[in-house]
């Protein structure tokens, strides 16, 4: 049984509609890359996971149940994390004292300050920078950390590489293997193509709302991708 799976979802903002008969499916201990440009759909689709978003029709279910009317702070608890677009870290707040608000819903794992610190050392070192004084690469950091102190089973990462320096891109998607070893299934929208593809056990593609391909890295040439991406 999948842990996530998606059934034929439309999600619409007011009379504007986001997604279109979108499905999808997430074993355990999978990492599955949603890659498309700008407007695709892709945060959409993580914000119906998250709750944030309500599909109008379709249906999203959980480790085998639905939960389609579950609320987001309801969520959290059952083991789904999102790490939103543009981090979102509480700028009052030193980076340390952000990764302890993540840690409310107090699920049991392996994931604390000690664990995050040894995964993400860059957070160990600036720990009481306040975060509004962080750099982009920080707040990223200590944003995933946030969500991983939770302890979820499926960790949503929406834009990880987004207005970030390509070495601190790399640094962040090195501790990416070390999450996927302690069990946690990693879902992650990307325009980083080449990111993507790295991480991923499968590439799912969005075009204007709609899945245009998918399938496993070694299966897709670039120029498919390409096509898809682009629409072309």
């Amino acid at each position: 049984m999948a842990l996530l799976e998606i059934e034929n979802i439309d999600v619409f903002y007011g009379d504007v509609q986001a997604i279109f008969d979108v499905s999808l499916s997430i074993e355990e201990g999978q990492t599955l890359a949603v890659i498309g440009a700008n407007g695709a759909g892709k945060s959409t689709l993580l914000k119906s996971i998250a709750g944030l978003c309500t599909p109008a029709t379709g249906e999203i279910r959980f480790n085998g149940e639905r939960i389609n009317d579950v609320p987001p702070h309801r969520r959290v608890p059952l083991g789904i994390a999102l790490t939103p677009e543009g981090r979102r870290i509480f700028p009052s707040l030193t980076l340390e004292e952000n990764l302890l608000v993540g840690a409310h819903t107090k699920r049991s794992g392996y994931w604390n300050l000690s664990t995050l610190y040894e995964t993400f050392p860059l957070l160990a070192d600036r720990k009481s920078r306040l975060g509004t004084n962080a750099s982009g690469g920080e707040q990223q950091a200590a944003a995933i950390a946030r969500a991983l102190m939770s302890n979820p089973r499926i960790l949503l990462l929406d834009e990880v590489s987004l207005g970030l320096a390509p070495v601190v891109v790399e640094q962040i998607y090195a501790a990416l293997p070390a999450i996927v070893e302690q069990g946690t299934t990693v879902l992650v929208v990307e325009q980083d193509v080449n990111q993507a593809m790295k991480v991923s056990d499968r590439v799912q593609c969005l075009l204007d709302g709609r899945t245009v391909l998918e399938g496993k890295p070694s299966e897709l040439s670039r120029e498919r991708i390409a096509s898809a991406f682009f629409g072309i």
